[in-house]
């Protein structure tokens, strides 16, 4: 038993990450939170979790969500990578702060929450 739990862990561990750039939008006044986290598909799923239970989990957004109410928000995955099997977790987190910086860019920083 204890053989096959390190096996699960070691296979868990040694996963390929995918991480991403992930935007809410405030449809009602246009802000929005950018985040760049390792896993975005949670990320998603968590958001989904604060709609249906209209509790917001993110303290930035929890005026507006108060405000507006939780249909007033969406949630969008805008773009993805997947960690290469040669790269450290140190390189991979630089380059996903790289892609986030580009994303950043394209939105009106005097929106941002």
């Amino acid at each position: 038993m204890d053989q096959r739990k390190k096996e699960l862990i070691a296979a868990y561990k040694s996963r390929p990450l995918t991480a991403g750039v992930t935007v809410i939008r405030n449809s009602i006044n246009g802000r929005y939170l950018l985040e760049t986290p390792i896993n975005p598909r949670g990320t998603q799923n968590r958001f989904a979790f604060s709609q249906n239970t209209d509790n917001c989990v993110y303290a930035k957004l929890q005026a507006d969500w108060k405000a507006f109410g939780k249909d007033a928000f969406t949630f969008e995955i805008l773009e993805e990578i997947e960690q290469k099997p040669e790269q450290t977790p140190e390189e991979f987190k630089s380059d996903l702060e790289t892609l986030g910086a580009l994303w950043a860019a394209k939105f009106d920083p005097a929106l941002s929450y």
